[in-house]
């Protein structure tokens, strides 16, 4: 072994012994943890009236961090960890012109982030608020540490944000159970998912938005026990006859789904990083078909392909949509045919297949019911 080597090995052991030491002697030294209140309210430096129109454009869309199609360590087909600025910005044009393409009124945005190295310190959802005619916006996050000490990441803070043309109120952020199978000091920095809900106020009627990211590569029995969290989140609601609308990546396939295991795009050799067998999660999302769906199941089993929204896989490498796993619910009611699942359209003089690992969704809510 080469000195160099041994002195990297040595301060490697250094600072882990002291990350050690921080995390037992202080409760929280890199500012990981997070609670109910720990959301952010922003709004645009323009803010625009909107009118109130009789069906609202709801959209949601994982924005994958503003990266676009490169290619990341933890897709297995890269080592890439940092972009720089230019990158970061050139993505965030593309996204706000699909966004301006579409005019949602209500977004529902997971992998936001806010200020974080891997990408330039920017903060995305402030800089989505003043490129688009979405006025207003609340964020929680779900991976937040002053330093993460693994693969480059370094300062962290990636989370749900979701953004308005109208005035949203009492935000809160609900956690949801942590993997089991990591060990503490894993667990201390990893991923704290979360359900991000917030009130929306139109025409003297309170309408509550709902939305969240669960667990990608839990193998423990995590994810169902956060869907089951969401589902009876969704079923009080209901049950106090309040109109929710939710949003998010769900990590999880429809029932009625053909293809439930190897996908071309699960590469990866770790399994910390494996997320492409879903065989035990087949009927994981059958509670929520009862409430409106953007996409109807009816719809969705008879051909399942024009649904896809998600690939790690990206274009250059022959990469396309391969599977489904972002939702919008209702126990309101969604316009008849109006949800879409923008898979292959130009946006900004981009394909949509550039512009994130997921394919935005939409659908137009009826605000006004006979």
């Amino acid at each position: 072994m080469t000195k160099k080597k041994t002195f990297k090995n040595i301060a490697f052991i250094v600072f882990f012994v002291c990350v050690l030491l921080g995390i037992l002697v202080s409760n929280d030294p890199f500012n990981t943890q997070l609670g109910e209140t720990d959301v952010e309210s922003y709004t645009a430096q323009n803010r625009i009236e909107a009118p109130i129109p009789d069906t609202l454009k709801i959209m949601t869309w994982n924005i994958k961090f503003g990266g676009g199609r490169i290619d990341f360590f933890f897709d297995c087909f890269g080592d890439r960890v940092i972009m720089s600025e230019e990158e970061v910005l050139g993505n965030l044009e593309s996204l706000s012109a699909k966004i301006n393409q579409y005019q949602p009124d209500i977004l529902f945005l997971q992998e936001v982030d806010i200020q974080s190295k891997r990408s330039a310190h920017i903060n995305q959802l402030q800089w989505l608020l003043d490129h688009t005619d979405l006025s207003y916006g609340v964020y929680a996050s779900q991976w937040r540490a002053s330093y993460v000490p693994s693969n480059g990441i370094g300062q962290m803070n990636s989370g749900n944000a979701i953004l308005s043309k109208w005035g949203l109120s009492n935000a809160k952020r609900i956690g949801l159970p942590l993997f089991e199978e990591q060990n503490w000091l894993v667990r201390y920095f990893y991923l704290k998912r979360n359900i991000l809900i917030t009130e929306l106020a139109l025409d003297g009627k309170n309408y509550l938005l709902a939305n969240t990211h669960l667990a990608a590569y839990a193998h423990d029995g995590t994810k169902k026990k956060q869907l089951d969290i969401l589902y009876h989140l969704l079923n009080s609601t209901d049950s106090l006859h309040h109109t929710f609308i939710l949003g998010g990546d769900f990590n999880s396939l429809p029932p009625g789904t053909k293809k439930v295991k190897d996908f071309s795009d699960d590469v990866c050799t770790k399994e910390e990083f494996s997320a492409g067998d879903y065989s035990e999660e087949t009927n994981w999302l059958t509670p929520f078909y009862r409430f409106e769906a953007a996409i109807p199941h009816s719809v969705y089993k008879t051909n399942n392909a024009p649904y896809f929204s998600h690939t790690t896989q990206s274009p250059a490498n022959g990469g396309f949509w391969n599977r489904k796993i972002d939702y919008l619910f209702t126990n309101g009611h969604f316009v008849e045919g109006s949800g879409l699942t923008h898979q292959d359209e130009n946006s900004g003089g981009m394909n949509t297949m550039e512009l994130s690992d997921h394919a935005p969704l939409s659908v137009q809510f009826v605000l006004h019911p006979e």
